[in-house]
């Protein structure tokens, strides 16, 4: 953080204690601006497992109302002994409507201009729902999604990225092959990490996701659903190999998506085991 900016920050932290003092009419000793003889920094401090109302665009118009769960941090030089939580919250109490990528940036920044810190990361967790039509009877129902937000603040870099989390059904190439009749499948689940530099929906990694899976999977499912779901996923088998190489190649085609982690857990249904799999990439780093 730069000399001005601490001094700015500074400057509003006196007015904010002036302010306090005033209400109170008494001055309080700002116990976490002490001193500290042990001269450790520490990496993280702050708030989590807060939970929050938000409102989050959506790809069909308007905006969902949800609860997240949140994580803020700020780094803690070592001359420090303590951070001020309560600021964590005035924050997030300030940006408690919509939530996007670009309110979300505005948040981490302003979170390290009043912490006085170099470094900041916020985690935002929060189920996404969207309706699905059964493929046949067209029998709507609704998917519920795992998404996390990130964000990053070293120095003047930062990152944001984008996590979802999809459950969906593989169905086991070899034991197609090897048995005279049937196969085993199970509910799998993706995990899709980005870093983009262009506006994208969540809706649009969940069916990049849904799309490389043997089957996707539906909240609703009368009889002629369920066959055709049986039916779709018996003749597209996956591994857990190619289900994250068949998403890295979507990424790789869309320039939007600079980095990308996916993965693939398969809770299987014939073994005590899960088989997993991960692709990590970033497009901006040069092939080793």
């Amino acid at each position: 953080m730069s000399t001005v900016a601490k001094a700015q920050g500074a400057s509003k932290n006196t007015a904010s204690n002036a302010r306090e003092s005033a209400r109170t009419g008494t001055e309080i000793e700002d116990v976490q601006s002490r001193a500290d003889p042990r001269h450790l920094a520490i990496n993280r401090v702050g708030i989590c497992d807060i939970r929050h109302p938000v409102s989050i665009e959506q790809r069909v118009g308007g905006h969902q109302s949800t609860v997240a769960t949140f994580g803020m941090y700020v780094n803690l030089p070592h001359h420090f002994k303590g951070t001020h939580m309560s600021r964590f919250v005035q924050i997030l109490n300030a940006h408690e409507h919509q939530i996007t990528v670009d309110s979300f940036r505005t948040m981490l920044g302003e979170m390290t201009e009043r912490l006085e810190a170099d470094n900041g990361h916020i985690e935002m967790s929060f189920p996404y729902f969207i309706d699905k039509y059964a493929p046949v009877t067209r029998e709507k129902g609704v998917m519920d999604y795992n998404v996390t937000f990130i964000g990053d603040q070293r120095g003047e870099r930062t990152d944001l990225y984008v996590e979802v989390k999809v459950p969906v059904t593989t169905l086991c190439p070899c034991s197609k092959d090897i048995s005279d009749y049937g196969a085993h499948n199970q509910r799998s689940l993706i995990t899709i990490r980005v870093r983009a530099t262009e506006f994208f929906w969540l809706e649009e990694l969940i069916e990049i996701a849904e799309s490389q899976a043997s089957s996707e999977l539906f909240g609703i499912l009368k009889r002629v659903d369920e066959k055709a779901v049986t039916e779709r996923a018996y003749e597209n088998p996956k591994f857990v190999e190619d289900v994250v190489r068949d998403i890295a190649q979507c990424l790789n085609d869309d320039a939007r998506f600079r980095y990308y982690v996916v993965e693939s857990e398969n809770f299987e249904s014939i073994h005590n085991h899960s088989a997993y799999a991960m692709i990590e990439h970033d497009k901006d780093q040069p092939a080793s």
